[in-house]
């Protein structure tokens, strides 16, 4: 079976368990695929893998192929992806702005279309926004992973924060990624397999120390104390399971996505029951 995620250290951390031979897969033999979310999410559109990575807001262009596991989510409780710029900014201020954007079919997207639907944006890889802002080819930059953390190293100002904007407008936190499984597997793998990712997840918490030295290796020389802020932020007992909340939060984010335009069919999000 082919399992793909992030090279990123919350990724990494949840996947400790599996990735160091501590969750036991019976007759299952599982490769590791890391690859970037932005082809993750076009790799699904054709089933490339049976377990993957995906956004949220990549679900209703998958959901044919695969279904939705309840573990392994990315869900920020009043914290998201970050609007950020050289100079201090009202958020008011983005409409026809220039911003640099990681992927049209990132959560990170959909959401600032659902905030500010009249600006500009321009596709540049995650690891660059920062730098394309501070050098200034773009306006503002919205940022995803450790970026959210460091980029006042970068001279730049917090804009809005995207999953504190979500959080008033709804009370719900703002799901950003989790993992999806191939239909075509049927429900008896589908259900085997979300067992192994949600005990990959219960492993790493429980064993905190050693996971987080595992993704540290994966932080792209982040400071420890960042890469345990940031990895705290993603992986949490929401991670183990979205439970009525998050599930609610992803039905949600998919229905405002689509009324506005974003996302163009109605889509209802499916759980794996494991």
């Amino acid at each position: 079976m082919s399992l793909a995620h992030s090279p990123d250290s919350d990724d990494a951390f949840m996947f400790y368990g599996l990735a160091s031979g501590h969750v036991p897969t019976g007759d299952l033999e599982i490769t590791h695929v890391l690859k970037d979310i932005q082809t993750l999410n076009e790799e699904a559109r054709v089933g490339v893998h049976e377990v993957t990575a995906i956004s949220f807001h990549a679900y209703p262009h998958v959901a044919e192929r695969y279904a939705l596991m309840p573990c392994g989510g990315s869900i920020g409780d009043g914290y998201g992806p970050l609007l950020v710029a050289r100079e201090p900014l009202a958020p008011c201020d983005i409409a026809g702005r220039v911003v640099a954007v990681p992927g049209i079919l990132t959560t990170a997207y959909l959401a600032l279309r659902l905030f500010a639907p009249e600006a500009e944006t321009r596709v540049v890889p995650f690891d660059q926004i920062l730098d394309e802002v501070s050098q200034g080819r773009a306006d503002v930059g919205l940022i995803i992973h450790e970026g959210q953390l460091t980029f006042g190293g970068h001279g730049l100002h917090k804009v809005a924060d995207l999953g504190a904007w979500w959080k008033e407008e709804t009370g719900l936190p703002l799901p950003l990624g989790g993992n999806a499984v191939r239909r075509d597997l049927g429900e008896e793998m589908m259900r085997r397999l979300t067992r192994i990712v949600r005990d990959t997840v219960r492993y790493s918490l429980d064993h905190r120390a050693e996971a987080l030295a595992y993704a540290m290796t994966f932080a792209r020389g982040m400071d420890p104390r960042i890469a345990d802020r940031f990895v705290g932020m993603w992986v949490n007992e929401m991670t183990l399971d979205a439970g009525e909340r998050g599930r609610r939060a992803v039905q949600e984010l998919l229905d405002r996505g689509h009324a506005a335009g974003v996302i163009p069919m109605a889509v209802r999000a499916e759980f794996v029951a494991a």
